[in-house]
C-alpha cells in the first residue's frame, strides 16, 4: 500500500513537472505536438517544434522539495540532479520510442533530443526548469 502512495505521489510531481515544461516551451514559441507518446518499448514526455521546424523529443525529469529553502540549496551545493537520470539505458529507450514516432509521423526532418530538468516546491507554486538542448550519447 506505502509503495503505491509513494508511486502515485511520483507520477503527480512528473506530471507537474511536464506540464511547467510544455507551458516554459510554448511561451519560448515552441508547438506542442505530442505528449506522453507511448509505446510498449517506452515514453516520450514531449516532442515539440522549434520555429525553424526541428522537432524536440523532450525528456523531462523532476525531483519536489519541501521549501524554497532547500530547493536552493540544492542548487547551490550541486546535489542530486534530476538529468543524471537520463542514463546509456534511459537514451537506448528513446531512440527506439523516437524511431517509431518519426515512422508514425512519416517526419525525416531534423530532430533531437532536449532533457528539461524541473525542481518544484509544490506546497509554494514555485519552479525551476533548465532546458539541457540537444544531448547526445557517449
Amino acid at each position: 500500500m506505502f509503495q503505491d502512495q509513494k508511486q502515485g505521489i511520483k507520477n503527480k510531481i512528473g506530471a507537474y513537472g511536464e506540464e511547467i515544461t510544455a507551458r516554459y516551451l510554448k511561451r519560448q514559441g515552441f508547438q506542442l505536438l505530442d505528449r506522453n507518446y507511448l509505446k510498449k518499448w517506452g515514453e516520450i514526455d514531449l516532442v515539440t517544434r522549434d520555429t525553424l521546424g526541428t522537432v524536440h523529443f523532450v525528456e523531462v525529469k523532476t525531483v519536489s522539495y519541501e521549501t524554497r529553502k532547500r530547493l536552493n540549496e540544492a542548487l547551490s551545493h550541486e546535489t542530486w540532479r534530476p538529468e543524471e537520470q537520463v542514463h546509456h539505458f534511459k537514451l537506448k529507450k528513446l531512440y527506439r520510442v523516437i524511431e517509431s514516432w518519426l515512422l508514425e509521423h512519416e517526419f525525416d526532418g531534423e530532430w533531437q533530443i532536449d532533457v528539461a530538468a524541473v525542481r518544484v516546491v509544490p506546497h509554494e507554486k514555485y519552479a525551476t526548469i533548465k532546458i539541457i538542448e540537444n544531448i547526445i550519447e557517449g
